[in-house]
């Protein structure tokens, strides 16, 4: 039985005042996390100051026909360039030949960036995304992530036949 992740873990976040982010900072709020709102932030970002996370939230109608909007791009140019760890969430109900060429578009002109690009369909895809990216980002979480890693990683060494027949050669 899949955990819901909103309901075991509360955290703040702060969110632009853009109309963009009513929604989910509703969503959020019901999910009971502080919400605070900024306009010193970009229009349409979302950061989760304890995991260093941030998103940002595009539709592909801020994209015009042709893919060069100058202005968009440095948007997310100036997004990725304050936020270490970025995500662009390009909301869409449904994903179509166009949004495909505009997700393509952002991945090919940000490659080798920090930012990384996830298509959501709704509202509840954003702030479901959102929420299991900045968990599992957050300190203490991460730390018991790296503790199960290591775990599982001694466990599979030590109960692996391949270990076991190098043991007994005497190669490890």
């Amino acid at each position: 039985m899949a955990r819901d992740i909103s309901n075991s873990w509360k955290t703040t976040v702060i969110i632009s005042t853009s109309p963009q982010c009513d929604e989910p900072s509703q969503i959020l709020l019901a999910h009971k996390h502080i919400i605070r709102r900024s306009d010193s932030i970009l229009p349409s970002s979302f950061v989760f100051p304890m995991s260093g996370t941030a998103f940002l939230l595009v539709t592909p109608d801020e994209f015009p026909a042709n893919s060069d909007n100058a202005e968009l791009f440095e948007r997310i140019e100036k997004f990725t360039q304050v936020h270490r760890n970025s995500f662009l969430l390009l909301q869409a109900p449904v994903y179509e030949k166009r949004e495909w060429e505009i997700l393509l578009s952002v991945q090919n002109r940000f490659l080798g960036c920090n930012l990384r690009v996830l298509p959501v369909h709704s509202t509840t895809d954003v702030v479901k995304g959102m929420l299991v990216i900045a968990k599992a980002t957050s300190k203490p979480h991460v730390e018991n992530l790296r503790d199960q890693m290591v775990l599982a990683c001694d466990h599979i060494i030590d109960h692996s036949p391949v270990w076991k027949m190098l043991e007994n050669l005497q190669l490890c």
